[in-house]
């Protein structure tokens, strides 16, 4: 059983940045891929980025690349996610989710744990 807790969001400006943060309880954090998620209002829960459990592989939605980093410190059980030049479509809650010994690719179905979501607000 994992439990992940977001946390980190917030209202910023177009252009600005934020960094949120996903701790997860467990002792065995490092074997499980991790991966962020968004919803905005009126729309479905959309895949930002992932990484597998082995940290081999890293991907990203095209709507996110060069601007979103996703990291990880195992030794902590914590995932981040950089976000930087943030623009008001970026305006979504937030997820991270967890897939035991997964590859961190965007198919939700894959995640068995979800965090709660955490709000982030893009102001133009």
């Amino acid at each position: 059983q994992v439990q992940l807790v977001e946390s980190g969001g917030g209202l910023v400006q177009a252009g600005g940045s934020l960094r949120l943060s996903c701790a997860a309880s467990g002792r065995t954090f490092s074997s499980y891929a991790m991966a962020w998620f968004r919803q905005a209002p009126g729309k479905e829960r959309e895949f930002v980025t992932g990484r597998s459990w082995s940290g081999e592989n890293t991907y990203y939605a095209n709507s996110v690349k060069g601007r979103f980093t996703i990291s990880r410190d195992n030794a902590k059980n914590t995932v981040y996610l950089q976000m930087n030049s943030l623009k008001p479509e970026d305006t979504a809650v937030y997820y991270c989710a967890a897939d035991y010994r997964g590859r961190g690719t965007g198919n939700p179905g894959a995640y068995s744990y979800w965090g709660q979501g955490t709000q982030v607000t893009v102001s133009s």
